[in-house]
C-alpha cells in the first residue's frame, strides 16, 4: 500500500485541532486523548510532534499572538498602543475560550516573545523608560484579557421583572443582552481610549524627569 503523499499529521493540524476543541468544548476538555480522538489518530502518534499538552497549548497561544499587529508604534507610541489593543482583542474575541492559555504570559513562546519585544520596543523608541514601557505593557494586557474573558452585556437577565421593583437604577437593564456586542465593543474602545489619553501628561512628566537628571 502506498504512503499517503501528505502526512497524516503535522504540528499546524495537530495545533488548530486543539484550537477548535478548545472553542467548541472549553479549555478543560482539551487533552492528548481527545485531541487524538478529534484527529482520528493513536493518542502515541501525538508525541512525535508535541512532547506533551503543554507544548500544544504555547503552539496555540503562538498561533494567537501571531495575528496581534505591533507596527504601529512607527507612527507614534499612542497609536502603536491603539493599534496593539484593538488587533490583540480581536485575536482573543474570535476564540474566548483560548483567552487563559495567553492570560497566562510568554514563558519561552517563540511568537508571543517576539509580540512583547515589538510593544516594549515601540515604546522605549519613543521615550518611555523600560520600567514604564513594562507597566504599560502590562496595562493593556489586563484590559485585552478581562474584555475577552468577561464579557459585559450578555451578563444581564433579558427579563425586564427582574430589575422592575427591586433595582430602579437598571429598569432597562433588559434591553442590554440584545446590544452585548456592541456594548462590549464600546466599552473596550472607551477603556483604551482612556487608557492611552492619560498615559500622555504621565509621558510629559517622565520626560521633564529625565531632563532635569540629566542636568544634574
Amino acid at each position: 500500500m502506498a504512503r499517503p503523499s501528505t502526512p497524516l499529521l503535522s504540528t499546524a493540524r495537530i495545533r488548530d485541532a486543539a484550537l477548535e476543541l478548545i472553542d467548541a468544548d472549553g479549555l478543560a476538555a482539551l487533552s492528548m486523548r481527545n485531541l487524538a480522538r478529534v484527529l482520528g489518530v493513536q493518542a502515541g502518534s501525538l508525541y512525535s510532534h508535541f512532547p506533551n499538552k503543554d507544548a500544544v497549548l504555547d503552539a496555540v497561544a503562538n498561533l494567537l499572538t501571531r495575528q496581534v499587529d505591533t507596527t504601529g508604534f512607527g507612527d507614534g507610541w499612542q497609536h502603536g498602543l491603539e493599534v496593539w489593543g484593538r488587533s490583540y482583542r480581536a485575536a482573543l474575541h474570535a476564540h474566548p475560550n483560548a483567552a487563559p492559555i495567553v492570560a497566562a504570559g510568554t514563558g519561552k513562546r517563540t511568537d508571543f516573545l517576539a509580540m512583547a519585544d515589538g510593544v516594549h520596543g515601540g515604546l522605549v523608541g519613543h521615550g518611555w523608560p523600560p520600567r514604564y514601557a513594562t507597566m504599560i505593557a502590562a496595562s493593556v494586557k489586563y484590559l485585552v484579557i478581562g474584555a475577552a474573558t468577561t464579557p459585559f452585556g450578555s451578563g444581564f437577565a433579558d427579563d425586564t421583572r427582574v430589575y422592575l421593583e427591586r433595582y430602579p437604577n437598571l429598569v432597562q437593564a433588559h434591553l442590554i443582552r440584545e446590544h452585548a456586542e456592541e456594548i462590549d465593543a464600546d466599552s473596550f474602545e472607551l477603556a483604551l481610549s482612556a487608557l492611552v489619553a492619560g498615559l500622555a501628561p504621565v509621558f510629559d512628566e517622565v520626560g521633564q524627569l529625565q531632563e532635569e537628571g540629566a542636568r544634574r
